[in-house]
């Protein structure tokens, strides 16, 4: 089911491009160049559950956005993105732990935006992928030995999560979200927005003998703007 649905979303996005170019190549109205940095809050979907609560992390990114048809466009981002989880040791006092992946993520997106010229809403969805390219973590007691720690074994919780090493660095979802954009000038806008991520791979093995079988991302992320319209 989740290969059905990558495949139907990036086939959606060949056909909007095709149609798009209306068979006579890219004839550009409208391409702007971005950055845009913020925060990211983020869990991972553990199968057996693990306790937690959000994570707070860094997004940096750059973009190349493509408009033609009114209420229409494509973009395409490179992003680092700060996610993971911070675990929740509720009864237990005292204890603390939070693993952080970094990851370099390219989403795909289909722009569909509405208002006037100086402020206008949009929407922007499709298909991400990302390679994870550091993992972090930390904690206020000896982690790398929680077989030891009788309070924690007493807790009857989950505690391979803390050194389990990471089986996958690709990751790909769906990317989702909603902001404003206010033009500045024809060439210089600024944009607010929130988007939404679901992984659709798990971070760690995932087989019947392994000790999850899933551990995907979740992330909210709330970013600030800036686009340069070259064309």
């Amino acid at each position: 089911m989740i290969n059905n649905v990558l495949k139907y979303t990036f086939a959606a996005i060949a056909l909007l491009l095709t149609f798009t170019a209306r068979g006579k190549g890219f004839e550009v109205n409208n391409l702007s160049f971005g950055a845009k940095g913020g925060m990211s809050l983020s869990r991972v979907n553990f199968q057996s559950s693990v306790p937690q609560k959000m994570i707070g992390g860094l997004v940096l990114g750059a973009s190349v956005r493509y408009i033609e048809e009114k209420h229409f466009g494509l973009i395409a981002e490179v992003n680092l993105e700060q996610r993971g989880w911070n675990e929740d040791f509720r009864p237990l006092e005292g204890y603390s732990f939070k693993r952080q992946f970094t990851y370099i993520q390219i989403p795909f997106l289909t722009h569909i935006y509405f208002g006037s010229d100086r402020a206008r809403f949009f929407f922007n969805a499709g298909p991400e992928i990302g390679i994870m390219i550091g993992d972090k973590a930390s904690g206020n007691f000896d982690y790398q030995h929680a077989n030891d720690d009788e309070a924690l074994q007493n807790s009857f919780r989950e505690i391979e999560q803390f050194t389990l090493p990471v089986k996958h660095k690709f990751d790909y979802g769906i990317s989702a979200g909603l902001g404003m954009e206010l033009n500045l000038n024809p060439k210089h806008a600024i944009n607010l927005e929130g988007r939404f991520y679901y992984g659709l791979n798990d971070i760690f093995a995932n087989h019947k003998t392994d000790p999850f079988q899933a551990s995907s991302s979740m992330s909210v992320m709330i970013t600030l703007g800036y686009n340069i319209r070259i064309k």
